[in-house]
């Protein structure tokens, strides 16, 4: 990367000194987000037959933070897809969904991106959870990231070269954010992730912001009674994406609400998650990342 590029990319998110902080998380959570009860009876689990999954640990700046890959059973290389969390954290359901990427063809990693600032997992209440992961800079999460990718390059079993990101909810608005930041993105699904807002010193820039600014192509899959995400500000986002023509997209699923992925809560919808999914492996295909 030429130094402009990287001024540039710097300019979009300010750089955070996150070498001296602590680590709240060391390891992950077992099961799924305590905030989410009773877990829905449509869960849907993924085997491990044939593929590699499990814990990991990954160097970032300061220190590790957990992580889960999957990827199929045999030395690869095989083409890289970072999963960010819900708002939740890395909990079970984030896992399966590395494992079906896994089966899917893909070396799949989901970093747990709150590390430094709480363990989320243990907490019963969304109000709980929200003042943690309004401590989480963005800056911090596009570092972490870009050292999740090079973890991967350096297990050899990924091809990073090859490289897309999906993510939900809370990780919906940063794979806009990252396809925004990372030049060797190929391309970004993006599941239900807010859109608009007003800047913080956090949260400088949100994706309507950075329509112009994005390197990668992204799928944005959402849902037309999301009561945390107006209708209007994915319309917004729809028309300022059509200006500049760079292969993105975005998808409305009709009477669908937020979470509609999400197989362990009420809010799931089956046919739009299927139809979701089936987008999100053909659109990777389409952009090379197979």
């Amino acid at each position: 990367m030429d130094d402009a590029l990287t001024m540039e990319i710097r300019q979009v998110l300010p750089q955070p000194d996150i070498s001296r902080r602590g680590f709240a998380v060391t390891s992950l959570a077992t099961g799924f987000a305590l905030a989410v009860s009773p877990v829905g009876a449509q869960t849907i689990t993924t085997d491990t037959a044939g593929i590699t999954a499990g814990e990991v640990k990954i160097a970032v700046a300061g220190g590790d933070i957990p992580g889960y890959r999957a990827h199929p059973a045999g030395t690869g290389p095989y083409p890289t897809v970072l999963v960010v969390q819900e708002i939740f954290g890395v909990h079970e359901h984030i896992k399966d969904v590395c494992r079906r990427l896994a089966k899917a063809g893909y070396f799949a990693v989901a970093p747990e991106m709150y590390a430094r600032q709480g363990d989320v997992s243990k907490l019963t209440s969304i109000d709980d959870i929200r003042p943690i992961v309004a401590k989480v800079p963005d800056a911090q999460v596009m570092s972490d990231l870009d050292e999740t990718v090079k973890w991967a390059m350096s297990t050899g079993v990924a091809d990073t070269g090859k490289l897309a990101i999906t993510g939900f909810c809370w990780g919906g608005r940063i794979v806009w954010l990252y396809a925004a930041h990372n030049p060797n993105l190929d391309a970004g699904v993006a599941w239900y992730g807010r859109l608009v807002g007003e800047p913080t010193p956090l949260q400088p820039t949100h994706p309507i912001d950075l329509v112009k600014n994005m390197r990668a192509p992204v799928l944005g899959l959402y849902a037309s009674n999301d009561a945390g995400i107006p209708i209007e500000s994915v319309d917004k986002m729809r028309a300022a994406l059509k200006g500049v023509g760079n292969r993105s997209g975005i998808i409305i699923y009709p009477d669908s609400q937020h979470g509609f992925h999400a197989d362990y809560r009420p809010t799931y919808k089956a046919d739009a998650e299927l139809d979701g999914w089936n987008r999100l492996l053909e659109y990777f295909k389409r952009q090379g990342v197979v």
